[in-house]
Order: C-alpha cells, then sequence, then structure tokens
C-alpha cells in the first residue's frame, strides 16, 4: 500500500480548487462586456463653437473608437466617431457623423430629439448610476437636454425642463440639409458644456483634473421613406414605424442606454498622459451590477445561505477572490463585497444606487 502524504494531498486540492475558481472566473469574464475608454485632453486653446475642427487642439487629440451596434454584435451602417477636450471652463466635444442623406424635422428645444437622426451625451460624473445627464441634438441643432435622478428601472423623475446653463452647439453638413435630390457626406457636432452644469446650489464647481467620469455616446438612426421630396420615418406596411438603429461609442449589451453601469470612462488628463487603467473595484462593480440585475429580474439564483448570510461562490477578478453578500430586510436590500484590492466595502442598494464606504484602518 502507498503512503499517502496528507499534507501533500491539502496541497494539490486546494491547487486545483484555486484553478477551478480562476476558470469560472475567466468565463464570467468573458461573458462580461469591458466598458471602452477615452483620455480627453486638456487646452489652453480658445475653442471656437461653429461645428468645424479648426483649432489645432482638435488636429492633435485622438478620435475615439468608432461606434458599434448598441448591443454589441452588429455593425453599424455609418461610422460615428467623436473626440474630447477641456479646460477650466468647459468640457468640449467633436463628433463626426457619416451618412449620405442629412435630414431633420424637429426644430422645437426639449421636444423628442431621437424621433429625428440624433446624437446623444450621458454623463455621470460620480458613477453611482444616478443623477445623470443627457443631452441630444439633431442636424437643425435643436437640443433636448435632460436630468435624471435614477435610471428608468428604479423609478427616479426626470427633470425635462432642467438646461445646460451656458451651453454653445454648433452643426455643419457635409452637404445640403434635407435635400433628397443629391448625396451627401454626413454631418460634424461641436458642443461646449460649462463644468458649473454639476454645481450645486451654493456649492463650488469642481473640475475632474485627473479624474474619470462615467460618459456613454449614442447615435440614433432611422429608415427613411420619401413624401413628396421630404424625409419621414419609414412605416410598415400596417403603417407603423420601423424601429430605429442605436449605435453607441461603448456597447451596452442590451438596446437601453438607461443601464449607467455600462457605461464607458473619460479620463480627464492635465498632463496630457494618454494613459489610463480602470481600478480593480470597477472590476467588482461590474460584477455586482450583474448580480444586481439579476434580482431585479427575479432571479436570484446562485446565492446560497453561509454563516447565517446569503452569498454566492467565490468570483476571481483581476486574479483576486472575490464573494459577493446579500443582505435583505423590510425595505428592500444590498449587495456589498470587501474589496479585495482596496479592502474597502463596495454596495449596490436596492434602488441602484452605489457607494463606496472607505476602510480606515491604517
Amino acid at each position: 500500500m502507498a503512503i499517502i502524504n496528507k499534507k501533500s494531498l491539502k496541497s494539490k486540492k486546494a491547487v486545483a480548487l484555486l484553478l477551478f475558481f480562476l476558470y469560472l472566473g475567466a468565463i464570467s469574464m468573458a461573458a462580461q462586456i469591458k466598458p471602452r475608454t477615452y483620455v480627453a485632453e486638456n487646452t489652453t486653446e480658445i475653442i471656437n463653437i461653429d461645428g468645424k475642427m479648426d483649432e489645432v487642439s482638435w488636429s492633435k487629440t485622438s478620435w475615439s473608437s468608432n461606434f458599434v451596434d448598441i448591443e454589441g454584435i452588429i455593425k453599424p451602417t455609418y461610422e460615428t466617431k467623436f473626440k474630447m477636450l477641456w479646460d477650466d471652463t468647459n468640457i468640449y466635444f467633436f463628433a463626426e457623423l457619416k451618412e449620405p442623406h442629412v435630414w431633420a424635422t424637429l426644430k422645437q428645444k426639449d421636444t423628442i430629439i431621437f424621433y429625428d437622426n440624433d446624437f446623444e451625451i450621458f454623463l455621470d460624473p460620480d458613477g453611482d448610476t444616478h443623477n445623470y445627464y443627457e443631452l441630444e441634438m439633431n442636424a437643425l441643432n435643436t437640443i433636448w437636454d435632460l436630468y435624471l435622478s435614477k435610471p428608468y428601472r428604479n423609478n427616479g423623475y426626470v427633470m425635462d425642463g432642467w438646461d445646460f446653463k451656458g451651453i454653445q452647439s454648433a452643426v455643419q453638413v457635409n452637404g445640403t440639409l434635407n435635400n433628397s435630390t443629391d448625396i451627401d457626406e454626413g454631418w460634424t457636432i461641436e458642443i461646449a458644456i460649462p463644468w458649473s452644469f454639476t454645481t450645486t446650489p451654493g456649492g463650488t464647481t469642481r473640475v475632474p483634473e485627473n479624474e474619470s467620469w462615467r460618459i456613454n455616446f449614442s447615435r440614433v438612426n432611422w429608415d427613411f421613406d420619401l413624401e413628396n421630396g421630404r424625409y419621414t420615418r419609414k412605416k410598415d406596411a400596417v403603417g407603423n414605424f420601423l424601429p430605429e438603429y442605436n449605435w453607441v461609442w461603448s456597447p451596452q449589451g442590451v438596446i437601453n442606454m438607461h443601464e449607467p453601469e455600462h457605461w464607458g470612462y473619460v479620463y480627464f488628463s492635465k498632463d496630457n498622459s494618454t494613459e489610463f487603467t480602470i481600478s480593480e473595484d470597477e472590476y467588482i462593480k461590474w460584477y455586482m451590477y450583474e448580480l444586481y440585475r439579476n434580482i431585479k429580474n427575479n432571479n436570484e439564483q446562485g446565492w446560497d445561505l453561509k454563516d447565517g448570510k446569503f452569498q454566492r461562490e467565490v468570483q476571481i477578478t483581476k486574479d483576486k477572490p472575490v464573494i459577493a453578500l446579500l443582505e435583505k430586510n423590510n425595505f428592500g436590500f444590498a449587495i456589498w463585497v470587501k474589496s479585495p484590492f482596496t479592502n474597502n466595502k463596495l454596495v449596490i442598494h436596492t434602488d441602484g444606487k452605489f457607494e463606496t464606504y472607505h476602510d480606515k484602518t491604517d
């Protein structure tokens, strides 16, 4: 009979278990869509908002990746990309939208602009998925700007009359607007938004120097018909409008822009360094929101009661074991994780709000 080294056997089992968890973690991470990143460079040049990319700063800064389908699967018909700059006063956007027929009909501010082909910006400065901002505009430079207290899934309120105070915007059409007899190249957009839009009453405007915001961009595009030479959204055989195309910078994985946890990361570089790395805690956050969405969809599979607490099996994130816990009470629930990277407690509350409780120990 062979002599069994129990210590060696335990060690082998531990290694095998770790490799198994690493395998499961790799599968889980592969299923996630990693948000895109962009580095917005600082400028001291005066930017003239005219819809043109004439300034030296624009020519030197990088384009974003091309937009993709909102679910991240289908390649868009037309190319879309953007650039960003910032200074101590404004955040600047420049977008280029390719299309052979540039048309728009809506001229009243704060109407539902995505009933035309449009360009959209979504801004969540603190990345907690609450208290975020949306801007839509068409080729007539008609704007719809609004503030949302929470995503629609969390039954927040929408301030439709809210405005980006001091916003400047301009559109240039590379072709002829609303002319169905020719072929256009597309249209360009230039926007300046003062940082003060995030300032609370009585507060001080804070510029996110060397920090990142969660941001995404969307482009809505419609198939069209012509009625007496006039563009209209295309309808099916029974008179219903055909669904729009949704093309975005950072894929959502679902046809819904109002899941801010999927948005990309824009880093506001003061020294114009092009390097930006997403923090490890953000990777945990993506995993936590996956669990949160499942619970909101009445799927609580995978939660086991251990030591009086509901918890998940170990999830390997960036080579570290992560254990998510679920706490329930009469008022809802909370999902939380003790980060193995920072020791901070990461929490998603019932209403979807994300919070970080910083470790106070030395």
